[in-house]
């Protein structure tokens, strides 16, 4: 099944069960409003809305409408959590030589997660504000869940069963503010804006074979002005896989429904596969000729980001952003 949130003047849009050739949508506000109030009684509504998707990929409706990804939000415009792990070490890798940090001594056995803004969600068609270019602005390119109520303790095997949707994100970053935000050792949240999502959010069996282990294996596409930035595999290097990383926020706490969690920043070693953020592709220049020569972000820089299925149709639709000034 496929969902989507049409922007309609409120806080939180409307919810569409879309079809799978992501052309055509079914207003379902009848049964579930928006996607939280989906998420909020996922066993009695879900049951429906996957009906009403089997009907409209058979034809056999009356009421679709055609939509189009500039009329969508993000499937969340906001939701009750947003919590970004950094589930691959080549990423971490090369970001904390960046800025002249040492990896954590549990990088290979203790999960990376920060608690992000999630009061507003940019829109995968909406541009994004930058008050200084001297911040940084970097794009990262990311997969995120979304979780169903789940409970303090759960285990690894335990976690896909609450597991029911899958989108792709861009969790922006302001790269000049984060070492000062971390010297304060308070963590992330003035460098870390407002984050964007996929126009379409996906349960777990759109994904066939692809979805494997917490993973899901398909390469990850960043275009940044126009040209082909990055395709790293999503799956192949994830170290730890969202089992991993919910079963770690789990250990303290449970999650609400609707709580999104994120990948971190797609990365493999193998350089031909390009990056999917700036800051990876700095570091490389930094290493290799002593140097930084790519900038961050500046007004009018755009970035896209969109996953293919092995057919070649787009998943989740695409984030296609530019950056502004703000105000």
């Amino acid at each position: 099944m496929k969902l989507a949130t049409r922007k309609n003047g409120t806080r939180d849009g409307e919810l569409l069960v879309v079809s799978s050739d992501n052309q055509r949508a079914v207003v379902v506000g009848d049964i579930a409003p928006t996607l939280q109030a989906l998420l909020d009684d996922w066993k009695s509504n879900a049951p429906h809305l996957e009906e009403i998707y089997r009907s409209l990929e058979a034809k056999e409706r009356a009421d679709w409408i055609n939509i189009s990804t500039v009329e969508l939000h993000s499937p969340f415009p906001r939701a009750y959590s947003w919590i970004d792990g950094s589930a691959y070490i080549n990423h971490i890798l090369l970001v904390r030589k960046a800025r002249g940090a040492e990896p954590p001594a549990t990088l290979e056995t203790d999960p990376l997660v920060y608690q992000g803004g999630s009061d507003t969600f940019l829109g995968p068609r909406d541009a994004i504000p930058l008050g200084n270019t001297d911040w940084g602005c970097d794009f990262e390119s990311e997969i995120a869940i979304v979780m169903d109520d789940t409970p303090q303790g759960v285990k690894p095997h335990e976690v896909e069963k609450y597991i029911r949707l899958v989108m792709l994100c861009n969790d922006v970053s302001l790269r000049n503010l984060i070492p000062g935000e971390l010297a304060k050792s308070f963590g992330f949240f003035v460098s870390k804006p407002s984050s964007a999502f996929s126009p379409l959010a996906l349960t777990i069996d759109e994904l066939g074979d692809s979805w494997k282990d917490g993973r899901l294996h398909l390469p990850l596409i960043t275009h940044h002005n126009g040209e082909k930035y990055g395709d790293p595999d999503a799956g192949r290097e994830m170290h730890f896989s969202f089992y991993d990383i919910v079963a770690h926020v789990c250990k303290t706490r449970s999650l609400s429904a609707g709580t999104i969690v994120g990948s971190g920043t797609i990365s493999n070693e193998n350089r031909e596969r390009g990056s999917s953020c700036l800051a990876e592709k700095r570091m490389i220049e930094k290493i290799d000729t002593g140097e930084f020569k790519t900038s961050f972000m500046g007004y009018g820089d755009r970035v896209s980001i969109e996953m293919f299925n092995k057919a070649g149709d787009s998943l989740f639709g695409r984030i296609e952003q530019t950056v502004v000034p703000m105000g």
